[in-house]
């Protein structure tokens, strides 16, 4: 019996991730200028799924002024270690840990992707060194 409320719930888990796919955009969020760094104003971000399941995202990134669309590179390793069910306040659905190129040429950030029970996205991007970031955008699905 517990064997088989697993698998249901798993299932379910797929579907509910699987609503995820399309677009989603919003602002920065956070006035304090240490959630910030590398980001000025509200700009607005871009987020689309191309694929999504219970072991990995994938898709594009745009942050306006900043980041021209890129891929996001979803992190195996992370998806097979218990850095798969990372979590935070506010109880995300699932977390998603993934790399995108900045056009910077001070390396690549780290995007970490949540999505929420509540039909919604935050998508935080980091990166340490000379030229650091750190914005957190929170993202609703765009309508076509």
């Amino acid at each position: 019996m517990r064997w088989a409320t697993l698998v249901l719930l798993t299932l379910l888990a797929c579907n509910d991730l699987r609503d995820f796919h399309g677009e989603w955009r919003g602002a920065r969020v956070g006035d304090a200028e240490v959630l910030a760094r590398g980001f000025t104003g509200k700009p607005e971000a871009r987020l689309a799924i191309d694929r999504i399941d219970l072991h990995g995202l994938s898709g594009r990134l745009e942050i306006a002024g900043v980041l021209p669309e890129a891929p996001i590179v979803p992190i195996d390793g992370a998806e097979a270690d218990a850095l798969a069910g990372l979590t935070f306040t506010g109880g995300p659905l699932r977390t998603y840990l993934a790399f995108v190129a900045m056009p910077d040429g001070a390396g690549d950030a780290l995007a970490v992707v949540a999505l929420y029970d509540d039909r919604r996205v935050e998508v935080r991007v980091l990166r340490g060194g000379p030229l650091p970031l750190y914005g957190i955008f929170a993202l609703t699905e765009s309508v076509p």
